[in-house]
């Protein structure tokens, strides 16, 4: 399996499963993945806007986290982890509604018990919006039969 359908698959997992991804998130697409990176966009709609009608910050960290986890993913886990840690830094406004947030999210150290990610967000002009970090407790997740990391040829750092 390629990287790109395994991460699509857990995507589409969180949003079969989780109460806050379908939600906010629903029209998140995947459009690139290989171990330890994915590429994904949002198109900003009302519900991703604060009441400036600028897309919220809050919206910026759910995709930090999201991104971590997928990739995570990308380096073959199923199970993504929970999250230890999330940070996120706002350089610009990310948009408003009808414009597109790009993202590229890059898992920097994939280990035994811990991952680290980092992520970074453009608009439409390639200008880089915000960036944010997230740190996974994987250890569990390596359980997880559903798992492909060697067929990834994902390894623990």
């Amino acid at each position: 399996m390629t990287a790109l359908r395994f991460v699509r698959s857990v995507w589409e997992s969180f949003r079969a499963t989780s109460g806050l991804e379908p939600r906010l998130l629903d029209n998140l697409r995947v459009t690139a993945a290989k171990p330890g990176q994915v590429n994904f966009e949002l198109d900003i709609q009302k519900e991703h806007t604060n009441r400036l009608n600028i897309l919220h910050g809050g919206t910026i960290a759910s995709m930090v986290d999201l991104g971590g986890s997928l990739a995570v993913a990308s380096c073959g886990l199923f199970a993504t982890g929970v999250s230890t840690d999330l940070n996120v830094t706002y350089l610009s406004s990310g948009g408003k509604i009808g414009d597109k947030i790009l993202a590229e999210a890059s898992c920097d150290k994939f280990g035994k018990t811990l991952a680290y990610t980092s992520i970074k967000f453009v608009n439409s002009k390639g200008e880089v919006v915000a960036r944010g970090s997230h740190t996974k407790y994987i250890a569990l997740a390596w359980k997880d039969p559903q798992n492909i990391v060697e067929e990834l040829g994902g390894r623990r750092s």
